[in-house]
């Protein structure tokens, strides 16, 4: 890759492409299809070899031609653009694949992020493999794995699951079926729809720890960390939000069954110092796996308790 300045009244040709003022010649790329990640927000997270391969290919498959134009012409990127989505993939792949048969180089991106994580690129590179053409990889941004790095629970084992049904009863069924897996669980989810998932899952899941991790690289990036409860009822009681949303829940607690009376009364002490009666009384019963109802009976008196004990002025 050779960099030079350009002119005045330089255009950027189809092999090159423009990075911080400098023009950058393309390396040629092998026939086949190359999936290219893209930035999940920041315009600046996009690779150098990602850059050329977007400038080398003959064309690059996008899921919305409008938000891969935006990445394009940011770094001076003429390739042209094709729509390849769930709504024409079957249409287009026969269409790819005569390409590749005759010796095509394609580039595949997603709207943000790695393709084929919640998109229809997965199919492609299995007609695509099946056919014989190579698939390369070119790495890069990913919602999933940004968010798990900021969430602070724990990453050595993860489940990604995308989107959870839109309706009440399946999503809890779901959660259900999720709920055994030893790792962070891992969900997209659309700022509509939030907050009724986070109650789902406290009901369904327990106080676990979890995240909402929300504009990931952007300027308004915000992460909000809590047990499920807690972040139900944040989001319950808050405006909508805006933009993208990645939801992450820590796997499940561990318990201790032979807790005594004593190592009891120490857990409710202290969950009771940041959580509801209810709330302290769901985590003390996953983590010491003791009857609801005796776990209940001590949170309430020692709530009673240290509501009667006088404050400091009134000594």
């Amino acid at each position: 890759m050779s960099l030079r300045r350009p002119l005045p009244s330089d255009a950027p040709t189809r092999s090159a492409f423009t990075l911080l003022g400098l023009q950058a010649e393309a390396e040629p790329i092998a026939p086949g299809l190359h999936v290219v990640a893209t930035p999940i927000g920041n315009l600046k997270d996009i690779s150098l070899r990602g850059l050329s391969v977007l400038a080398a290919a003959d064309a690059v498959l996008a899921e919305d031609t409008r938000v891969t134009r935006v990445l394009l012409a940011h770094y001076g990127i003429t390739t042209p653009l094709l729509a390849y989505h769930e709504h024409n993939a079957a249409e287009m792949r026969p269409r790819i694949l005569e390409r590749l048969a005759s010796g095509g180089a394609l580039a595949i991106v997603s709207d943000a992020g790695t393709p084929l994580v919640s998109d229809p690129g997965f199919k492609l590179v299995e007609a695509v493999l099946e056919a014989g053409h190579p698939v390369t990889t070119v790495p890069g941004p990913s919602a999933v794995l940004a968010a798990l790095v900021v969430a602070g629970l724990p990453t050595d084992r993860f489940f990604f699951e995308g989107f959870l049904p839109p309706k009440a009863t399946a999503r809890r069924e779901r959660l259900s079926a999720l709920a055994p897996i030893p790792g962070t669980l891992v969900f997209f989810e659309s700022p509509r729809r939030v907050a009724e998932m986070l109650a789902d899952a406290a009901s369904v899941l327990g106080p676990r720890p979890a995240a909402v991790a929300r504009e990931l690289t952007k300027f308004f990036e915000t992460v909000k960390r809590g047990t499920l409860p807690e972040l139900a009822r944040d989001f319950a009681e808050a405006p909508t939000p805006k933009g993208e949303i990645v939801v992450l829940i820590g796997p499940p607690l561990e318990t201790a069954p032979e807790a005594d009376d004593g190592d009891l009364d120490e857990r409710l002490r202290r969950h009771l110092q940041r959580l509801s009666v209810k709330d302290a009384v769901a985590v003390a019963v996953q983590e010491t796996g003791l009857p609801k109802r005796q776990v209940y009976a001590r949170a309430v008196a020692l709530a009673t308790a240290a509501e009667s004990v006088p404050g400091d002025g009134e000594r």
